[in-house]
């Protein structure tokens, strides 16, 4: 079976373990958009109730944090020489990976640090390689896994919540046109939440930290 047709049998055959399996490839070095993967499941969800939205989001963010481990783990093991040259080969390109990707996302991991997972993940050309800079500053394993969780199901919902509520007011057919028309609203959606959850999650430390300070 072709690597279209496979894709192809998954979506005709959509369930928690194809959208899974979809999305460990499509966070992995192999990327495509998730848009074709979340938002007919949720509508399929919706449609025949086949599929519960909250398993799919769970089960969704599960694959994007295996495909993000997956680029993780590469990177921390085999080092910058062999990713770069990969991304500088056929191979990678056939993977839709190139050098100036791989130098885009770690730029962005130098100037942001460990929280570019979490916001990385939210942002266009950025989000499917920002594993690899991570895992060739070696991050902490732990730090890396929850931002990518909070960055991935961020994303996940606001994909799901789309394709949900396009089942009350369009085809199917019509559906993933929409999907693609409206992908930029969807990250920008995206970042705001992300960037509303960050500043919330900076509260709370800065808080918990002001009170924790012993009484004098």
């Amino acid at each position: 079976m072709q690597e279209a047709e496979f894709v192809q049998w998954c979506l005709d055959n959509l369930n928690y373990w194809t959208v899974m399996l979809l999305m460990i490839i499509e966070s992995s070095f192999i990327p495509f958009p998730s848009e074709i993967v979340v938002p007919p499941a949720a509508y399929r969800a919706a449609s025949t109730g086949d599929m519960n939205i909250i398993l799919l989001v769970l089960f969704a963010t599960i694959g994007a944090i295996i495909g993000s481990l997956i680029n993780y783990a590469l990177a921390y093991y085999i080092g910058r020489p062999i990713i770069y040259g990969f991304a500088r080969s056929r191979w990678g390109h056939l993977c839709l990976l190139d050098e100036a990707k791989v130098v885009k996302a770690e730029h962005f991991f130098e100037k942001h640090g460990a929280i570019s997972t979490f916001i990385g993940r939210l942002i266009p050309a950025v989000r499917q390689l920002i594993s690899i800079p991570a895992g060739l500053a070696r991050m902490h394993l732990g730090e890396f896994i929850i931002f990518t969780t909070l960055g991935a199901g961020i994303w996940n919902v606001v994909l799901a919540a789309a394709g949900y509520y396009m089942q009350s007011i369009l085809p199917e057919d019509e559906m993933m046109q929409k999907i693609m028309l409206y992908s930029n609203e969807f990250k920008i959606i995206c970042l705001i939440i992300g960037v509303a959850v960050l500043i919330y999650l900076i509260y709370r430390f800065f808080f918990f930290k002001e009170n924790k300070k012993p009484a004098i």
